[in-house]
């Protein structure tokens, strides 16, 4: 396993461009020792017209997207490093929002970085049912941009890949704010044919924990051998 973080791995030389804060996050792994625990507010939650509802409500039953909308939403992020019944080194990107009280949401996806396909694969949801090819670039300011690529659903002996006309494009920018002291995080998920799907923005900031402080609730209850 390497020494390097998934995130180091990816990018390569770029990695050394992020912001030092951006550094430190997402250095997580096996080898750095630590996870992240990012506690802050997402300033606006929205989401597309009244049409993509069904399709949002679908994501509520994996933990991949949900309908709800809001302003002022507390959340938390949890990034922790593990290795994974299959021996790779994976990194939990956990979103919980309290929505309202008695209402949370969340978004789970775990991360591995592929050999083969020589970038980080995203596994969304509760199951890692769904595959995807993540593209990533650091912005002028040692931001991240990430984008999602390549879908493959998995279940059983059930392989294909995932037609986009069903499915959502994201856009994820997180840079870190010197002047207030934090992260800021802007997502959109866009529909090829729908248009606007989701989205949020928001601010947080970080504790950084032993890496022997991982909850098991942030693990997925199925692990993907295909990638």
């Amino acid at each position: 396993m390497s020494a390097d973080g998934i995130f180091a791995r990816a990018l390569g030389a770029d990695f050394a461009r992020l912001h030092p804060e951006m550094q430190r996050r997402f250095g997580v792994g096996i080898a750095a020792g630590y996870g992240c625990v990012g506690r802050g507010v997402m300033n606006e939650v929205r989401r597309g017209p009244w049409w993509t509802l069904p399709f949002l409500a679908i994501g509520t039953l994996r933990n991949i997207l949900f309908p709800d909308r809001g302003t002022d939403i507390p959340f938390q992020i949890d990034n922790h490093a593990y290795v994974d019944s299959l021996g790779r080194e994976t990194v939990t990107f956990v979103r919980t929002m309290e929505i309202r009280p008695g209402l949370r949401r969340r978004f789970d996806a775990t991360m591995i970085y592929s050999d083969s396909r020589g970038r980080i694969v995203d596994y969304l949801g509760t199951h890692q049912h769904l595959a995807v090819d993540l593209d990533l670039a650091v912005t002028d300011d040692g931001g991240l941009r990430l984008t999602s690529g390549s879908q493959r659903f998995y279940e059983g002996p059930i392989a294909f890949r995932f037609p986009m006309l069903f499915s959502g494009r994201a856009h994820l920018t997180e840079r870190f704010d010197d002047e207030r002291g934090c992260y800021v995080i802007d997502l959109e998920v866009r529909n090829d044919v729908l248009g606007f799907l989701f989205g949020y923005r928001g601010t947080f900031t970080c504790d950084f924990v032993d890496g022997q402080d991982m909850p098991e609730t942030v693990k997925p209850y199925r692990e993907e051998r295909r990638e």
